[in-house]
């Protein structure tokens, strides 16, 4: 397992002023970082590969479909080549960040809804894009993410009953799932049969407490699903994603409105520690 955590607890943006507090991050163990690829341009993002090059710290990146003028699942096809490009200018992104995978729900505008759910046109173009995309990342050494959202985020991909049937229509060794326990305790009735549904296609195993604050503060049960996450033999990225209300854009983007850790330092140590802790007892049990 490689303990990472996503960036957008600090920012939406790394940029030379965030760089001390991910040396925190690296000091509490996390070997990764998940980096938010919401702006800029490869430069910045080539020189943040360097900045963590110099940290120790492996990298994957997080991107979204900001809005429906480039959204690569509408029904027009200008509309759906502008999404193309967004899609290409993330992954530009992520390569020149080494990057291992392009996560986050790079599948269809957040918070934009058609009054249904994915018609097979949607879905089919979906595919074709994220096909195309998973082409061009693996031959830059990458695979993508694909996050499911729950209901009040977005139409397209809810349940991991959908993600799987999704990453089947893709076809593509590639294009692989972020499965993320908040919406899954959203969307699915039960984690443990909802991970081993969409298993062959997970790339990332997000960590969030159904209250998006520190994990094993809240009611999601983590020692079983990541004991269901072992038993299948994953041991990637497993990835803490929390979320504070000190920074407008993301709370508003999150619906964020109250503190949900006391402070950085003990976000990251307490998450770290309980995240390791759960995953090692998970292991011990798998053995016994």
């Amino acid at each position: 397992m490689k303990l990472g955590i996503n960036l957008l607890c600090l920012t939406d943006l790394v940029t030379e002023a965030h760089l001390p507090m991910i040396e925190k991050i690296k000091a509490e163990g996390y070997d990764g970082v998940e980096v938010p690829v919401l702006s800029g341009d490869p430069d910045h993002y080539a020189w943040l590969g360097r900045a963590l090059d110099a940290m120790g710290l492996e990298r994957c990146t997080t991107s979204i479909i900001p809005s429906p003028d480039v959204s690569p699942i509408s029904n027009d096809a200008e509309t759906r080549e502008r999404g193309r490009h967004h899609l290409d200018w993330a992954l530009d992104c992520a390569i020149a960040l080494g990057a291992q995978s392009v996560g986050g729900p790079i599948h269809a505008p957040i918070g934009h809804f058609s009054g249904a759910g994915p018609t097979e046109d949607e879905l089919a173009f979906g595919a074709e894009a994220h096909r195309a995309l998973a082409e061009r990342a693996q031959a830059n050494g990458i695979y993508l993410s694909l996050e499911h959202l729950n209901r009040f985020e977005t139409y397209f991909l809810n349940t991991t009953t959908q993600c799987r049937d999704y990453a089947r229509r893709v076809d593509h060794p590639a294009c692989r799932i972020m499965y993320d326990t908040f919406h899954a305790n959203i969307e699915d009735r039960d984690q443990v049969q909802a991970y081993e549904t969409v298993a062959p296609h997970v790339g990332i195993v997000h960590v969030s407490e159904n209250d998006r604050g520190i994990p094993g503060r809240g009611h999601i049960d983590f020692p079983a699903i990541l004991g269901a996450v072992r038993r299948s033999g994953y041991d990637g990225w497993v990835t803490l994603e929390a979320f504070g209300a000190g920074l407008p854009a993301i709370a508003a983007a999150t619906r964020v409105w109250r503190p949900l850790f006391p402070d950085y330092e003990t976000l990251f140590a307490e998450s770290a520690a309980y995240i390791r802790r759960t995953w090692d007892e998970a292991g011990a049990e798998r053995a016994a």
